[in-house]
């Protein structure tokens, strides 16, 4: 893409770039001028700092400045410059680091990837996190930060950590609940939450250890994150993966959500029939209120099929809860030598107490026999209907 054709798309798309920065006066000249070679549609927000900065930012009279009092960390920063380009009238933010490990010469990248999309989109810096130099600790946290972000949206990326982006600031939410780095986590979930497709960009990274300063603190902030992500994975259980079941369900006839979100999902027959099998064991079990959780999770770990399991595991609705209680109850006497006439006392939650083993051991019984029995119909059902070839 030539300048002028980057040019035309920053003016097109009205895309401006956002500096937050925290006490980095040894880079963010070089950042703000790297910059300036491509727009001058700038927001710097600077987050209470206590070196040089002030004076610096003071010789570039072209941009836009932001002055906040104190620290409050990068996600309040973000937020405030989110805010401000809005009010300039900007569709979309690049936002990036000041620290030096960013390139200004891959504004262009962006540039290029947004003019090919024809929705909104929000653009992630895919970095080499394997190259010489970057830190092992920043590479793992990144590995993390990918599987939980897949975890929590079904989208598979290579980085979810750089601070490199281009945000689509009409799609964004409005509202957030996290101050500092743990805020760019939130803020890539909620949206991929909302539909807007979220993707990689290839970009350069430099990590110079004479020049970069890190506010990272790895206990802190890694706590933090990862009950940010504690409180995300238990939304998508509870929330996003039941919402998004429905959405799709309304939005086709049964018989081609039949067809298209259950017998042509990805997976092998058998893998669909695991899928059931998951599901209905889950369904019967003892494990009441944590069904969609533990349906999910083990299907996301075991690599079964979602739907499936999560369609499978409602065999225990409450108007089935009853007969379920009292077919556990039925195969558990004999092993404790319990009153098996079951049928003749008040089926409640009194009578679960005061015979738990036996419940127990039944709800095993009764789980495994009708996961087996599922499982091996659901097989054969799909063999015959949806043969695979070999």
């Amino acid at each position: 893409m030539t300048f002028a054709e980057v040019q035309n798309v920053i003016s097109e798309k009205k895309i401006c770039v956002l500096i937050p920065t925290y006490n980095n006066e040894k880079t963010l000249r070089r950042v703000i001028d790297g910059v300036l070679e491509y727009t001058e549609n700038i927001v710097v927000v600077n987050d209470g700092s206590t070196d040089s900065t002030p004076v610096i930012l003071k010789d570039y009279v072209q941009i836009q400045v932001i002055h906040l009092p104190q620290n409050r960390g990068k996600g309040n920063a973000l937020k405030t410059g989110f805010r401000e380009a809005e009010k300039l009238g900007y569709s979309y933010a690049i936002t990036i680091d000041s620290d030096g490990q960013h390139y200004p010469d891959d504004i262009p990248v962006f540039a290029e990837a947004l003019s090919h999309e024809k929705e909104d989109v929000l653009l992630i810096g895919n970095r080499n996190m394997s190259q010489d130099g970057i830190p092992k600790k920043s590479s793992f946290g990144n590995r993390f930060s990918n599987f939980w972000f897949w975890f929590e949206t079904g989208i598979k990326l290579q980085d979810t950590q750089s601070g490199y982006r281009l945000y689509p600031l009409h799609k964004i939410p409005r509202k957030y609940f996290t101050p500092k780095f743990e805020f760019e986590i939130e803020i890539i979930v909620r949206t991929a939450w909302r539909h807007i497709p979220v993707k990689n960009v290839p970009v350069k990274v430099l990590y110079d250890p004479a020049e970069r300063v890190s506010h990272f603190r790895p206990f802190k902030d890694f706590t933090r994150i990862s009950i940010l992500n504690t409180i995300l994975v238990t939304i998508t259980l509870l929330y996003i993966i039941p919402r998004n079941f429905v959405n799709n369900f309304k939005k086709k006839s049964f018989k081609n959500f039949i067809q298209e979100d259950v017998l042509e999902s990805d997976g092998s027959n058998r893998t669909k029939a695991f899928s059931i099998a998951l599901g209905v064991f889950i369904g019967f079990s003892p494990f009441w209120g944590f069904h969609t959780l533990l349906t999910i999770s083990l299907a996301v770990l075991f690599k079964l099929n979602k739907v499936l399991a999560f369609v499978a595991s409602n065999v225990s609705l409450p108007p089935f809860i009853p007969f379920i209680i009292a077919a556990s109850l039925f195969l558990g006497a004999p092993f404790v030598g319990g009153n098996s006439n079951i049928l003749s006392q008040d089926l409640n939650f009194e009578l679960v107490k005061n015979n738990l083993l036996q419940y127990l051991i039944g709800s095993a019984i009764l789980s495994v026999t009708m996961s087996i029995i599922s499982g091996i119909a659901t097989f054969l059902f799909l063999s015959k209907v949806s043969p695979e070839n070999d």
